[in-house]
Order: C-alpha cells, then sequence, then structure tokens
C-alpha cells in the first residue's frame, strides 16, 4: 500500500478536472430550463382560464409544440410573446390559433412574418416593434380586420405607401424610430388615413449645406 505522502502529489486527469468546473454550470442551466417550463405551464393553464395566453419573458426561441398541446381546447383570444429571442412565426400558428384579436411580438429577433397571418381575420392589433424589420410586412395590409400595427424601433427602411394608404382596415400604424428613407418619410407625412406616426427625420450634412 502506498504511503499517504505518494498520493498528495497526484493530479486528477485533465478531464476530470473539467468535468468538475462544468458540472455546476450544467446543473445552473439544467435549474433555469426547468424553471423556464414550468413558467410555461403554469401561464398555459391561465390561458385556460381566460383566453389570453402571457408567454413573455419566457426565454422562448419559438413557441414549443407542447404549447399547442396544452391550448388546443382552448379558444385564444390574445398571445403575448414579447422580451423572448424568438425568430420567426410558423404557419401552424395561424391554424392553432386562428381566433387570437391581440398578437404582441414585440422585443424579439424577427425580420419578417408567415404569409398565412392573413388568416387571421378576426387579429386586430399587431405589435411588432423592437424587432429587426427592413420593411413593413406586406401581409399586415391584408389582415381584414387588423385596424393597428406597431412596428416603431425596428430598421425599417422600405414601406409601401400605396397599399398603406389603400388598407381598408388599418386606422394607426406607428412606424417612429426607424432610418426610413426622406422620400418615403414626405409620402407618409401625406397619407391622412390610416394615421401614421414617424419621427422628425434629422437632415443629411448636404441638406443643411443647401440651407446656407
Amino acid at each position: 500500500m502506498r504511503p499517504p505522502s505518494d498520493y498528495e502529489g497526484t493530479r486528477m486527469p485533465a478531464e476530470a478536472e473539467e468535468g468538475d468546473t462544468r458540472a455546476p454550470a450544467m446543473m445552473i442551466c439544467a435549474r433555469l430550463a426547468g424553471r423556464a417550463i414550468i413558467r410555461v405551464v403554469s401561464r398555459c393553464e391561465d390561458a385556460q382560464e381566460n383566453s389570453q395566453l402571457d408567454l413573455s419573458e419566457c426565454q422562448l426561441m419559438q413557441v414549443p409544440d407542447a404549447v399547442y398541446h396544452l391550448m388546443r381546447h382552448t379558444e385564444l383570444k390574445s398571445c403575448d410573446l414579447s422580451g423572448n429571442v424568438i425568430t420567426k412565426i410558423p404557419p401552424k400558428f395561424t391554424v392553432k390559433f386562428s381566433l387570437i384579436t391581440d398578437l404582441n411580438l414585440s422585443n424579439n429577433q424577427m425580420a419578417k412574418l408567415p404569409d398565412e397571418l392573413c388568416t387571421l381575420t378576426c387579429l386586430q392589433r399587431l405589435d411588432i416593434s423592437h424587432n429587426t424589420f427592413v420593411a413593413l410586412p406586406h401581409i399586415a395590409f391584408q389582415c381584414p380586420s387588423l385596424h393597428t400595427l406597431l412596428a416603431h424601433h425596428n430598421q425599417i427602411i422600405e414601406v409601401d405607401v400605396d397599399r398603406l394608404a389603400r388598407s381598408r382596415a388599418l386606422e394607426y400604424v406607428d412606424l417612429s424610430d426607424n432610418p426610413i428613407p426622406p422620400r418615403t418619410h414626405e409620402e407618409l407625412k401625406q397619407i391622412t388615413r390610416p394615421a401614421v406616426s414617424i419621427s422628425e427625420r434629422e437632415k443629411e450634412d448636404w441638406e443643411e449645406d443647401l440651407l446656407i
């Protein structure tokens, strides 16, 4: 049997040491994931009672399939997915939640909407603010009941002004805090309906020189 002094200088294999350092982090991640799942299930249960699904700030990268299963017997009226890291909404979302009137997708990482969104015939209010859209989604003009569209704080540079002006349902569109080009900015200011909110445009240096 080796004396204790021989063991004192013995080092554990590198793999074991790495495993020891990663274990606490993995336990924390597992604990956080568990809490997120519990939060989602709890909010689905609330929605079964009030028809208002609030999945905001749930660390979601997408709408979990379990949500569709849990809500299969509930006719949702509103859905809040704000404050997550969602990049896209799948087409099946509009099939499963076809009766919603209010959809909040703000504060995510979305750049486009699915074409199927126009099948939400009851949708009245849509919030896509604080995302990464570079164009005002055309699908918004096709939703028959949509009267309020919040698209502020994006990177929108493309707006089909003609289609926006011809929209029958839209009553208010918020495009403030977007880098809208000068020509489009002026065209939007001429629209009387729907009401369009846009930020005051800062003049470029060359425009200031023309005034001197």
